[in-house]
């Protein structure tokens, strides 16, 4: 039975969850193809804790973590409210394909409601042709405000 809940930060459960999950997803050809390093599972429960507009919700099949999706408030000055940005949506690979994730993100747009939220938000890479479809079929599409000033682009800058 899937069951989806609020990551509890006191939850030894949880947090070995976050950081399996998270570090699965890191090894995923769309993850980067490299486990997480020492220190980010040393440190990432820690910090993201410390975030009071982290926003981390975890699922579980039975007692197996099997997806997560991390989340982010941000505020939209164009309509002024808050919105959520779904950082990571991660399912586990031998659990994909069962409706996890499409019912994490209907969680999470029920969450995003209650706390007054314009909008969702996410990047997505452009041959993660998987992840685009779940996102269109969950409503999700490419940001412009206007045609004629075309489409939003996620660019970068590394600060190491």
């Amino acid at each position: 039975m899937l069951w989806i809940v609020d990551a509890d930060w006191d939850d030894t459960e949880h947090t070995d969850a976050i950081v399996y999950l998270l570090d699965s997803y890191a090894s995923d050809p769309m993850g980067g193809n490299e486990l997480l390093s020492p220190y980010v599972k040393d440190n990432l429960i820690n910090e993201l804790s410390k975030r009071d507009t982290a926003h981390v919700v975890l699922a579980f099949d039975e007692e197996t973590p099997v997806g997560l999706m991390v989340c982010f408030e941000g505020f939209s000055t164009f309509v002024c409210k808050p919105l959520l940005n779904i950082h990571d949506v991660i399912v586990h690979k031998d659990h994909r394909g069962k409706g996890i994730a499409t019912a994490m993100f209907a969680y999470i747009e029920d969450k995003a409601r209650q706390m007054g939220c314009c909008k969702l938000t996410l990047e997505v890479l452009s041959e993660n042709k998987v992840a685009q479809g779940l996102y269109t079929k969950c409503g999700f599409a490419g940001y412009e405000l206007k045609p004629e000033t075309g489409h939003a682009l996620f660019w970068q800058k590394k600060l190491d």
